[in-house]
């Protein structure tokens, strides 16, 4: 049975509500990988906050935008620790539920010398976040002005809270990873789907290869009843479509250093934009600075850049 971590009985009000996903990254740093039955010495360990939900909304939080996180952890130090970084980010708790049967959400990762590495994800009390969950914290849904949610829950769950966003006249934003397929009932929901070229792949069946092949995937997904589609591309930008339009929004030319959690970055600073009012093709633009930003610095939560950061990264571009 879960309960509910309560902070308030009164609704606050919103810029970005995660319906998502959190994991605790356990990462060991080895000299090579071991093989089946070996044991080898590691050269270091460290233990970090993840889960492209918690990712996205902390990168919205660290902006300055009131977040909110519907998500389950299980009654362990895990689960403290990520309600504990919740809160450290300026994240609203009051939507984190407790499964007392089930263990948080983990990932052991193993990275070699060379950075190759192997990644189990163990997502526990994640998949335990039920429809009938969300739908009974529909108030904080619906005082929000951007819903967000990825692939790491379950589907009906997702389809719970953009049910309630949708009948509210609220903005979903779906990112579809990690690659997977979905329902079209799900894609009808999405106002803006965000995938990149391997997820749009694996929804759509195309290769996307160059302008053309964005521009067919999107079409499939636009077909299928998405509002709109951004692809990202990595260090190639970002194409937006919707049924009249496209546009390519160059990537910054940057030197990088850890390209993980960009992805992440852009989606939340993305929420963030779209959450002040910036029109879609200023936030995109807006979102490509935070991601370059990110991958200069290691790590995921880690690298995510403050407001203040942002600000003086686009004066020196003025």
């Amino acid at each position: 049975m879960a309960e509910r971590k309560m902070e308030s009985r009164t609704p606050a009000k919103f810029d970005v509500m995660v319906v998502g996903s959190n994991m605790i990254d356990l990462l060991s740093h080895i000299s090579q990988l071991p093989k089946m039955g070996e044991t080898v010495i590691g050269d270091s360990f460290h233990l970090g906050h993840g889960g492209k939900g918690a990712n996205q909304a902390v990168m919205a939080a660290r902006l300055g935008a009131r977040v909110g996180m519907i998500t389950k952890v299980g009654n362990d130090v895990f689960g403290k620790m990520t309600i504990e970084n919740f809160a450290k980010e300026g994240i609203s708790t009051d939507t984190v539920f407790i499964q007392k049967e089930q263990s948080s959400g983990v990932a052991p990762i193993f990275v070699d010398k060379d950075g190759s590495n192997m990644i189990v994800i163990i997502p526990g009390a994640n998949l335990d976040l039920t429809p009938q969950e969300v739908q009974g914290v529909a108030e904080r849904i619906q005082s929000s002005k951007i819903i967000v949610s990825q692939l790491e829950i379950n589907e009906e769950t997702i389809i719970a809270g953009f049910q309630i966003a949708k009948e509210a006249g609220i903005t979903t934003i779906l990112n579809p990873a990690p690659a997977r397929s979905i329902s079209d009932e799900l894609i009808k929901l999405t106002d803006l789907i965000i995938p990149n070229e391997t997820e749009a792949e694996v929804l759509t069946g195309i290769k996307v290869e160059g302008q053309k092949g964005a521009q067919q995937a999107a079409g499939r997904l636009l077909a299928a009843g998405a509002k709109q589609v951004i692809l990202t591309l990595g260090a190639d930008g970002a194409y937006l479509f919707d049924s009249e339009h496209q546009a390519h929004f160059p990537a910054l030319r940057v030197e990088p250093v850890d390209t993980t959690g960009a992805g992440d970055a852009f989606i939340g600073s993305l929420a963030y934009a779209l959450a002040q009012d910036q029109s879609l093709p200023e936030a995109i633009r807006f979102a490509n600075l935070v991601a370059a930003i990110s991958v200069t610095k290691i790590g995921t939560q880690t690298s995510f850049p403050t407001a203040k950061e942002v600000d003086q990264a686009q004066s020196s571009l003025q």
